[in-house]
């Protein structure tokens, strides 16, 4: 067992023992008679509080751990259309899990609303042994377009592939995990907008409304000058179909 892990039950131990010792003194104050509801109460949120606390910063322990305990995951699989190795779900999955899970982590994956355009939510909600859960989420483009701006899948196979990616994105986003060299997927540096075209995409976001800012993490660029060429069209449309929506 390694040191990390022993480190990890330890801290598990002592968060249960110091939520057991406050339902001990709220079960002794349920018991005198002198104790009015409005205490209870507030002996109550102080305990919810308390293990509130207790269960976030065993959980920000364990992902520590568990990420000291996890190595680089070597790519398994070619992109034929680029080229290029990467490494699939099943890989990463049969690498992270037996960590993740003696760390007392599960993943749960789920699709949510919010998006606009043609993508995909995908979102992880990742619980721990001790009681919190975090929950993370990417939007995944899901217009059946390849890396060539072409049309290449049908909208239920394209609806599929971005859950799919979505999965294995979020996988190596939660744990900060290193694929091979370099896991592009196959996707080599691309071409960015023109300054010229990021002034058309300033303009129309204000002209419908739109939060620049939101509008980028929805494209999952930092800023509008890195979002790829052939995701142009794709970007005035989210907006146009922004401008429609509010009509």
């Amino acid at each position: 067992m390694s040191t990390n892990l022993v480190e990890s039950n330890a801290h598990s131990v002592t968060t249960q023992a110091d939520s057991a010792a406050i339902i001990q003194v709220i079960e002794r104050a349920a018991m005198n008679p002198d104790v009015d509801i409005d205490k209870m109460e507030r002996l109550l949120q102080m305990q919810e509080r308390i293990m509130a606390r207790n269960a976030e910063t065993a959980f920000n322990a364990a992902m520590t751990d568990a990420q000291g305990d996890m190595r680089q995951v070597a790519t398994d699989a070619n992109n034929p259309q680029t080229r290029s190795k990467y490494a699939t779900y099943s890989a990463l999955d049969k690498a992270l899990r037996p960590v993740y899970t003696r760390y007392g982590f599960s993943l749960s994956f789920d699709t949510g609303e919010g998006v606009i355009g043609e993508f995909v939510r995908v979102i992880c909600h990742v619980s721990h042994r001790d009681g919190h859960s975090r929950t993370y989420h990417v939007d995944m483009p899901a217009d059946g377009m390849g890396a060539k701006g072409g049309a290449v899948m049908t909208k239920t196979h394209a609806a599929g592939a971005a859950m799919s990616y979505g999965m294995r994105y979020l996988l190596k986003m939660i744990f900060n995990v290193a694929i091979g060299e370099d896991d592009t997927d196959g996707n080599m540096p691309v071409e960015r907008i023109t300054h010229g075209q990021v002034a058309d995409l300033e303009a129309l976001i204000t002209e419908v409304g739109a939060d620049e800012q939101a509008f980028c993490r929805f494209m999952m660029v930092k800023h509008l000058g890195e979002i790829p060429a052939n995701q142009y069209k794709r970007a005035v449309a989210a907006l146009e179909a922004k401008r429609k929506a509010a009509k």
